[in-house]
């Protein structure tokens, strides 16, 4: 992983070859989907912008980002926890939010989490065995897991992690795609309801030990064959999208990781996706500035850093109801139990280069 110092560098177009998603093809890729989002804050935010981008081609404001628990948000509805019983930021947080839309082809659900694995997960796997199974799970925790559970929270973690990931394999179903969201780079400070005056003293460690916690999660996930995400590594350069508080972002760096995720979920899927003729840095929701990437290493790799992102994928999935072309290549496509021999790329199994960067094959 990089670190990257805050600093006053301006906005410049983001250059890249990930696909901008316009409102309609995100109604097509997800069309009668079912997609569950679970996580903290951050996590909540990705499921505000998917929901914003199911409907139209529109960022989210400040007092989106921020609000917490409302009743309603761009036509979803709260289930539970949140405003209908008590806000506040302790580890009994529960929030249950929903969004179904007009034309009944798209369900997405998120479920706040304040820690990776415990009998309140295993009450929301409860419930997706026994309801609807979902097409689609988008999940991350690590900065609650690190912080709010004591002097061995990383020991507790590594072990959650492992019992998340076996119940996940157990409970869904094999034609479900599962993403971890690796955790966002924290800013110098961390401020705000978050971190509670008596746990201060984790601020100057908490940076590294996302990191570290970083590299258990993509490693279990990778072990268990599901799909990650690097976040991390993607954002370590757009500190001027991070909130003050050092643990958020703006609404540019989420419509980014809403691209960033749709993107990867078209590529496991097998989808072809349309191309846009948008020129570097213009687009649907563009006004995200990476910064400027390193040179690539030609010798042995520095402590903490790697070469590109973290790239865990598995075979393409069966998309049957996709309306975009999806083209065959070899036998038909047929679905695959999760244990089968997945083309996975992780920190220790695989030196080969990745199948791709981690966004889109260019």
């Amino acid at each position: 992983m990089v670190f990257c110092l805050e600093n006053e560098e301006q906005r410049r177009p983001l250059r890249s070859t990930m696909v901008h998603f316009q409102a309609s093809e995100v109604q097509q890729l997800l069309h009668n989907k079912f997609v569950v989002i679970l996580g903290d804050s951050i996590q909540r935010a990705v499921y505000k912008d998917l929901v914003l981008l199911l409907q139209k081609d529109s960022l989210l404001t400040a007092a989106q980002l921020k609000a917490k628990g409302e009743l309603s948000f761009e036509q979803d509805q709260l289930v539970a926890g949140g405003q209908l019983g008590e806000l506040h930021n302790g580890t009994q947080y529960r929030e249950v939010r929903q969004f179904c839309s007009g034309s009944g082809h798209h369900l997405v659900r998120f479920y706040f989490l304040t820690r990776v694995y415990s009998e309140y997960l295993e009450g929301v796997l409860e419930e997706l065995t026994y309801g609807p199974a979902p097409d689609l799970v988008i999940i991350n925790s690590c900065l609650w897991d690190l912080s709010r559970y004591g002097r061995c929270s990383m020991e507790s973690y590594r072990k959650n992690l492992e019992r998340v990931f076996l119940r996940m394999d157990q409970v869904l179903p094999d034609s479900c795609l599962l993403v971890w969201n690796m955790a966002m780079p924290l800013g110098e400070r961390v401020t705000g309801g978050f971190l509670l005056p008596e746990l201060q003293p984790l601020e100057a460690s908490l940076r590294r030990d996302v990191v570290e916690g970083n590299f258990y999660s993509a490693t279990s996930a990778g072990d268990h064959y599901f799909d990650v995400l690097d976040l991390h590594f993607h954002f370590r350069h757009a500190v001027q999208h991070r909130h003050w508080d050092g643990i958020h972002w703006d609404q540019h760096a989420h419509r980014h990781i809403s691209h960033l995720l749709l993107t990867h979920v078209a590529d496991a899927w097998g989808v072809e996706l349309p191309k846009h003729d948008y020129p570097p840095g213009c687009g649907p929701g563009v006004n995200f500035v990476p910064g400027p990437l390193p040179p690539p290493f030609s010798g042995p790799i520095p402590y903490g850093q790697h070469r590109g992102p973290v790239v865990h994928r598995g075979m393409p999935r069966c998309v049957p109801s996709s309306p975009y072309h999806v083209p065959r290549m070899g036998e038909p496509c047929r679905q695959r139990p999760r244990h089968s021999d997945r083309l996975i790329h992780t920190y220790k199994l695989d030196r080969r280069p990745p199948a791709h960067s981690g966004t889109w094959p260019g």
